[in-house]
């Protein structure tokens, strides 16, 4: 079992950045691959990101590529989601997730068995 706890969310306007972490608990937290998620009103989650328990080939969704960026502290048991040139349409609850079975694709939701509560991050334009 694994209690994952994200914070960082708030409100930014257009252009801004803005840094999500996700506090894990448990002491196996380095075998865990993580992901971010988003859900906006109305729509369903989305991936947005996501790193391997090994800590590398992070991936990225498209409309984040280039601006978001994943990284692990193991030793710290937190993973973060750095977000850069923040734009109205990143308006959404975001959530981190932790995978305890390694499996092919981590950049969907079934992948994943732990859940955080979730973070507001709103953009204003």
């Amino acid at each position: 079992q694994v209690q994952l706890v994200e914070s960082g969310g708030g409100l930014v306007q257009a252009g801004d950045s803005l840094k999500l972490s996700c506090a894990a608990s448990g002491r196996t937290f380095s075998s865990y691959d993580m992901g971010w998620f988003r859900q906006a009103p109305g729509k369903e989650r989305e991936f947005v990101g996501a790193i391997r328990r090994s800590g590398r080939g992070a991936l990225y969704a498209v409309s984040v590529k280039g601006r978001f960026t994943i990284a692990r502290d193991d030793a710290k048991n937190t993973v973060y989601l750095q977000m850069d040139s923040l734009k109205p349409e990143d308006t959404a609850v975001y959530y981190c997730a932790a995978a305890s079975i390694p499996r092919p694709s981590i950049v969907v939701a079934s992948a994943y068995d732990y859940w955080g509560q979730g973070t507001q991050v709103t953009v204003s334009s």
